[in-house]
């Protein structure tokens, strides 16, 4: 027993030990950018255009330009990855078509973000004609994101226990009617959370966009979906490393880092609320 007790003892001393480790690397990451850049931000900065080659101005076309490109990256990840979830785990037959789409989907979860934009040029740009456009960027996001979508809701799926569909079944209604009354409700608070992750992961990807329609400086918003944008992943990429006056704009690509940080984790905050309020609306 006792020689069971230290081993027990030393494991979690490990996982501890582990956790401080990560949580003191991320912590020092963030007092980094926060003591550099929180000086920077202000109303001008996150209101106004950027001028004389973005060494004055602010980031306000860069963070319209991320949030418009995100809403389309949902409009098509979201409700193409929950419908595919929902037909391969409830509808589709087991059998060797249906593991070689489940091991297609999980391997395409881990393709580099840079094949998705060299894959959106040439599908979006070029064969569709789209342009380098806000819309050729969410599509090209949307592409990247669906499979975590799809593995995210069907994972969700899988937890929802069987029984509630056996009764269901048991008392007469259709298996869409099932599904609909006696498995979603349990199932879409992870369904959402595992799409917002997903979407706050797209949000800070800079190699899919820099093809299909990003630009460093445009002094003024788009006025269609055809437009060209700014966006805080590579407008950070840019002013981090490409900028031809870096040394002096760095606090300004640290205040950026702290803006998309913010936008991240608000992005995370709202999967959560969202998951708590469906869990209790359900429970009620």
């Amino acid at each position: 027993m006792r020689k069971n007790k230290i081993k027990q003892f030393i494991g979690f001393l490990i996982l501890k030990i582990c956790v401080v480790i990560v949580l003191s690397a991320l912590a020092v990451i963030l007092f980094d950018i926060f003591s550099k850049g929180a000086g920077v931000i202000n109303l001008e900065f996150l209101t106004a255009m950027p001028k004389k080659g973005m060494t004055e101005g602010g980031i306000f076309p860069a963070i319209i330009g991320t949030f418009f490109v995100t809403i389309l990256t949902a409009l098509l990840s979201i409700p193409l990855g929950m419908g595919c979830a929902i037909y391969l785990n409830e509808y589709a037959k087991k059998g060797k078509i249906t593991r070689l789409i489940r091991m297609s989907i999980r391997n395409l979860s881990g393709v580099p973000s840079i094949v998705y934009g060299l894959f959106g040029v040439v599908l979006f740009v070029q064969m569709f004609k789209l342009g380098t456009s806000i819309l050729s960027s969410g599509l090209t996001l949307g592409l990247m994101t669906l499979p975590w979508t799809i593995t995210a809701s069907e994972e969700a799926l899988k937890n929802v226990p069987q029984s509630y569909r056996d009764g269901s079944l048991a008392l007469g209604a259709t298996k869409w009617q099932s599904i609909r009354t006696n498995v979603l409700p349990h199932a879409v608070p992870g369904m959402l959370t595992g799409a917002i992750l997903g979407l706050s992961r797209a949000a800070g990807e800079t190699a899919p966009i820099l093809f299909t329609g990003a630009a460093f400086c445009l002094p003024f918003l788009p006025k269609s979906l055809s437009d060209q944008f700014m966006a805080l992943p590579y407008h950070l990429y840019i002013m981090s490393t490409q900028h031809h006056a870096i040394e002096k704009v760095r606090p300004i690509a640290y205040a950026t880092a702290l803006v998309l940080i913010a936008l991240i984790f608000c992005m995370n905050l709202i999967a959560i609320i969202m998951r708590y309020k469906l869990r209790k609306v359900r429970m009620e």
